[in-house]
């Protein structure tokens, strides 16, 4: 059975909606990152061009082999919403926001990218990489988002109610019944 091992990056603390903006990753718990690390099996590490999901994967590659950084496994593009809180896009279009949210689809963020164009990004992103056995991909909440859906077969407002915290692994493993989500946010 091959599995992929989903890691999400380390914290940023941002206080906003944080798409593709380069934020840092905070890996100041070495602890957390070690116990991951030591649970993961030894497998090729790809991860997102950003830097909070490319110094999260160089933590905890360790001598596991690694992949060039992936660009198509960036967090979900929220366009003219990127670092804005909620509450500030809220004021500004309470309908559109409402609508991302509630009807999870093809209803996108001004200049921004919505879920179906990600879940489409994504999907050619892991199927282009992943060629048998185990992989391990180190992402965002919304990447890893999108590769539950498909292995629960559920639609996009129903995968919505999963936490994906920082440095949790979620593992969904890929065998003759198909795509089967094994753990879902597992933290270290």
């Amino acid at each position: 059975m091959s599995a992929l091992w989903l890691i999400r990056h380390g914290p940023t603390h941002a206080k906003g909606m944080c798409g593709w903006s380069d934020l840092p990753a905070d890996l100041s718990d070495t602890a957390a990152i070690a116990r991951l690390a030591a649970s993961l099996p030894v497998a090729p590490v790809i991860s997102s061009d950003l830097d909070r999901a490319a110094r999260t994967a160089d933590a905890v590659a360790g001598d596991r082999p690694r992949l060039p950084h992936a660009p198509q496994l960036r967090e979900i593009h929220f366009g003219d919403w990127e670092l804005k809180r909620h509450d500030e896009i809220e004021a500004e279009s309470p309908e559109l926001v409402r609508a991302f949210w509630d009807r999870p689809g093809d209803v996108a963020p001004p200049a921004g990218e919505s879920w179906n164009a990600l879940r489409a990004r994504c999907d050619a992103a892991i199927d282009r990489v992943w060629t048998g056995g185990d992989l391990i991909v180190v992402a965002h909440f919304g990447v890893i988002l999108t590769q539950l859906q498909r292995a629960l077969g559920c639609d996009a407002r129903q995968v919505f109610a999963h936490r994906i915290e920082p440095l949790s692994l979620t593992r969904i493993e890929i065998g003759a019944q198909g795509w089967q989500a094994a753990e879902i946010n597992r933290l270290p």
